[in-house]
């Protein structure tokens, strides 16, 4: 009777360790679904730099790249007129709270405070002195790389893929 007990044990545990097994190797390739460019590759192609940039399942452009030396994840928003950083993340990305103002997002409308980014880049492109925002009503780890650092970028778009050229 007790070697019966622990043999249902045993598969019990067994059974717990092969989902977390499972799980845990499923997890990077879900990751990789939502963000295809979490190291996006750069090549120089004449006088700038290129970054390619893939779509992922969704059909968003979402990439890692870094403000002030600190790694983030960027979804690219043309809509957006300027970069949009969750409030939460201002000290960790060594950005400064400015002056308060209202602006119109898809989820009405919300007060937000201005600041500047010294140092924003994609892979190998660099961008610098970026006018950006600071939105307490995301709770997201996502930064909408909004147009006032798409502008001083062309962009092309060929299939699935988004490539951001730097001159």
């Amino acid at each position: 009777m007790q070697q019966s007990k622990m043999g249902k044990g045993m598969l019990i545990v067994a059974w717990v360790i092969g989902l977390a097994l499972l799980t845990y190797m499923f997890e990077e390739q879900l990751a990789e679904q939502f963000n295809p460019n979490e190291e996006p590759i750069s090549s120089i192609r004449g006088d700038g730099v290129e970054v390619k940039l893939k779509q992922n399942k969704a059909g968003h452009y979402v990439t890692g790249g870094a403000i002030n030396g600190q790694p983030v994840v960027f979804l690219l928003d043309t809509g957006a007129t300027q970069v949009s950083i969750p409030m939460h993340l201002a000290k960790q990305l060594n950005l400064q709270q400015g002056r308060a103002y209202r602006v119109q997002t898809a989820n009405g409308s919300v007060e937000v405070a201005q600041t500047n980014i010294e140092r924003l880049s994609i892979g190998d492109i660099q961008l610098f002195d970026v006018d950006a925002h600071l939105n307490p009503a995301v709770s997201s780890n996502e930064i909408l790389l909004g147009m006032s650092a798409l502008k001083q970028l062309e962009f092309t778009q060929k299939g699935d893929w988004l490539i951001l050229r730097h001159l």
